[in-house]
């Protein structure tokens, strides 16, 4: 008889013939190419004379078993610790299998993680969270994470250590994107002495339609400060759960819009931003957190910018802040493919 470690544990090593009678610790799994894979017995299972010939023939000349106590948890137990620790509202867990759990999305969402608590717990060794990337949009029934423990068995010891790492909140979150009812400022004198066709206003209503919200307000305006001031405040007073300026947001002497937003007396949280395009991103929030957006020109023109990785957040009620901002830098280069497959790509991935 041969012993195992099985994470911090040993396990027992028995010919296939001597185990009639023992408590398997593991599945054991059948492969047959291009037909099957699964389980012909499950861990807790107890071995009859009648088994071995099955276990011989999937090539178990040998099997693992273990004695069960306080100290230690088989890897699916562990699995739901870790499942316990990732799973927020919103989500659906698969049944533990072979040390793995999966969650998806229960609902349409943004997805978010801390990354800083699950590398800690990553970190700990024997056990492993992996998720898709952070920060976009998932429909219903996508794949958010992975979980497994990697020894058949585990001290319990270590799992309250990763239980201590996360606390009390979850390591994931999908919080739903409410449709808003918005208000869009059209600005440049170009515009609006119909010397051009205003081709921003389609641009934002297919975007935003996209998740069902409502252009409540619009109006078209020179590029006077003073009257783009006072027709945010009155999209505003009227009720506007989000305003959009678009245009004026170069630095070109004539280019008013974030004066005409400092105005306000919203706070401007960042008026610029290290992505390309859409580097003169501006976003402020009024004094009850209602979110005001000057958007430069690139949205009305390039395929994927600035406001294609922030509408989601402003959606989701995710304050967009000066940090989250500064973190877009790597990643924040879009390659301008000439098929656009965002956000299966690189573009606002940021490190």
């Amino acid at each position: 008889m041969e012993e195992r470690r099985g994470g911090e544990h040993e396990m027992k090593l028995v010919r296939t013939e001597e185990a009639v009678g023992q408590v398997l610790c593991h599945d054991i799994t059948q492969i047959i190419r291009d037909i099957s894979k699964g389980p012909v017995f499950r861990k807790g299972h107890i071995v009859t004379e009648e088994d071995i010939p099955i276990l011989l023939s999937v090539g178990k000349e040998h099997l693992y078993i273990w004695e069960n106590d306080e100290t230690i948890l088989h890897e699916d137990e562990a699995a739901e610790i870790l499942r316990g620790l990732c799973q927020g509202p919103n989500m659906k867990a698969s049944a533990p299998k072979e040390g793995k759990i999966e969650l998806t999305a229960g609902c349409d969402g943004l997805f978010l993680v801390d990354t800083e608590r699950l590398r800690a717990v990553n970190a700990l060794g024997d056990m492993m969270i992996a998720t898709r990337f952070a920060g976009f949009p998932v429909k219903t029934g996508d794949k958010l994470c992975g979980t497994r423990v990697i020894p058949l068995v585990i001290a319990r010891e270590r799992m309250e250590r990763a239980k201590a790492v996360v606390g009390t909140e979850p390591l994931l979150k999908l919080l739903p994107m409410r449709p808003k009812r918005y208000g869009l400022v059209v600005t440049g004198s170009e515009v609006f002495h119909g010397r051009i066709r205003d081709t921003f206003t389609g641009v934002i209503l297919e975007k935003l339609g996209e998740y069902g919200c409502e252009m409540a307000f619009h109006t078209v305006l020179d590029d006077d400060p003073a009257a783009i001031t006072a027709a945010i405040t009155d999209m505003l007073d009227r009720g506007a759960e989000l305003v959009l300026c678009t245009g004026g947001m170069s630095v070109d002497p004539d280019d008013r819009t974030p004066l005409a937003i400092r105005n306000t007396g919203a706070d401007v949280i960042s008026y610029g931003a290290p992505v390309l395009p859409g580097a003169m991103f501006l976003v402020a929030y009024t004094g009850d957190g209602r979110p005001i957006c000057g958007l430069p020109g690139c949205v009305m023109y390039a395929k994927r910018t600035i406001f294609d990785l922030a509408l989601p957040r402003l959606l989701a009620d995710v304050p967009i802040t000066a940090d989250w901002l500064a973190g877009l830098g790597q990643g924040g280069l879009c390659l301008d493919c000439p098929e656009c497959h965002f956000p299966n790509c690189g573009f606002g991935k940021g490190g």
